[in-house]
């Protein structure tokens, strides 16, 4: 058996004879185990509504989104287009035109980001799971209806139950500006509201889905294009996911940009990572402070077992082995409650995810908060505190460690 840790386990375990040692070695433990669980458990609640997040944008954003690098629209044709159906891994692509537009409705005026969109959007987009009222539907025979995010329809006062239609205006790209009548330069299509949905803020203040080829009569095109969203079959790995970006990318050249969500949204989900990095340095940091009472309950260890320590030398005993003792003693008291925390945190997920015992306020989107225990958390969560509780060990007995050879 190692000798140090054996000693240093007989140490931890053993009545000292000064009491306060055992209730500061009890409170350092405690201490490390309640900020172990901490870390665990807010990291998978930030991991929950991290995955609730990107779920819901999801709904928006495709996996992948072709645009020109240069210009505004252009024609989804060509070689790159064969090759990216041929792929197994790829569900639906689909092309949109969209554009900021003057929209009114019943004496409302606004603007709105409207969204065309092809049939095959229209059937298999997931943005019909998110329908608060009417249906996600944009033609009913040769009437050509529209979807219209919650925000923008309550602020407009759009009811997919009235007749009344929601006029779109833009200026026109080809017949010249009249300065006497700058109405008369106006394009407008009439659209019949089908349904409201709702999936964040933003997108719903200001999104307004329509058929393609509403936007292609009011923006004066053909067969353009501004964006081709491309969706992969659910439980496509990232590998995966990546290899059909570079192969579309180096299809297309340097004249298109292929986008997944990251690049898509680059200055949300940097946000949302550094955040997470923010929580764990700052819990990080009150665990610091917490393990500084394992310093204290060392150094007057140290103190009570000076003979000890005096017999040691005095039997052979290297200076090196002495301080790996007290090292050890300062260490099994940080992992013992690094053990005892990460079984509650863990064991406290597990049940919010199986049960939801923990609510969440006010009338949200989920009813429970959401938790998604995630591995590298446990090990990053492991790793750190380790690390701390070593470190702090370390301190007192490089202070102490030659004091007491004699």
């Amino acid at each position: 058996m190692n000798l140090p840790f054996f000693i240093a386990r007989r140490y931890l375990f053993a009545k000292k004879s000064h009491n306060v040692i055992n209730i500061i070695s009890a409170i350092s433990a405690a201490g490390m185990a309640i900020g172990t669980a901490a870390l665990i458990i807010i990291l998978s609640v930030y991991n929950g509504f991290d995955s609730l997040v990107r779920s819901m944008l999801g709904n928006v954003e495709p996996d992948l989104l072709v645009t020109p690098v240069e210009g505004k629209v252009f024609v989804p044709e060509g070689e790159a287009y064969d090759w990216l159906y041929d792929q197994n891994s790829v569900g639906t692509v689909c092309t949109v035109l969209q554009e900021n537009v003057f929209i009114s409705y019943d004496g409302q005026q606004g603007v709105a980001k409207a969204k065309g969109v092809d049939t095959i959007y229209e059937e298999e987009s997931p943005l019909r799971n998110h329908i608060r009222s009417g249906d996600f539907v944009l033609h009913r025979g040769d009437v050509r209806l529209a979807c219209v995010g919650a925000g923008l329809a309550y602020r407009m006062g759009i009811n997919p139950r009235f007749v009344a239609p929601v006029e779109i205006y833009f200026p026109s790209r080809t017949a010249p500006i009249s300065m006497s009548n700058p109405a008369a330069s106006l394009r407008n299509e009439d659209v019949y509201p089908s349904g409201v949905f709702s999936v964040n803020n933003d997108i719903d203040n200001e999104l307004f889905i329509v058929p393609i080829e509403v936007m292609r009569s009011l923006l004066e095109y053909t067969d353009e294009v501004s964006a081709v969203e491309v969706r992969m079959v659910a439980g496509t790995s990232p590998q995966e996911l990546s290899r059909v970006q570079k192969g579309l990318s180096e299809r297309l050249g340097d004249g298109f940009r292929v986008s997944d969500r990251f690049r898509q949204n680059e200055s949300l989900y940097k946000m949302m990572r550094y955040e997470k990095i923010s929580i764990y340095l700052i819990l990080i940091f009150v665990i610091i402070i917490i393990a500084f009472n394992i310093f204290g309950s060392l150094s007057m260890l140290i103190i009570e077992k000076k003979e000890d320590i005096g017999t040691f030398f005095s039997m052979g005993a290297s200076e090196s082995l002495v301080r790996r003792i007290f090292i050890l003693e300062g260490w099994l008291i940080s992992l013992s409650g690094l053990l005892c925390g990460l079984a509650a945190g863990i064991g406290f997920v597990l049940l919010q995810q199986a049960t939801g015992i923990i609510r969440m306020p006010g009338n949200f989107i989920v009813q429970a908060y959401p938790v998604i225990l995630s591995w590298t958390d446990i090990l990053l969560t492991a790793a750190g505190v380790a690390a701390i509780g070593y470190a702090v060990a370390v301190l007192p007995v490089l202070a102490f460690g030659r004091k007491y050879r004699s």
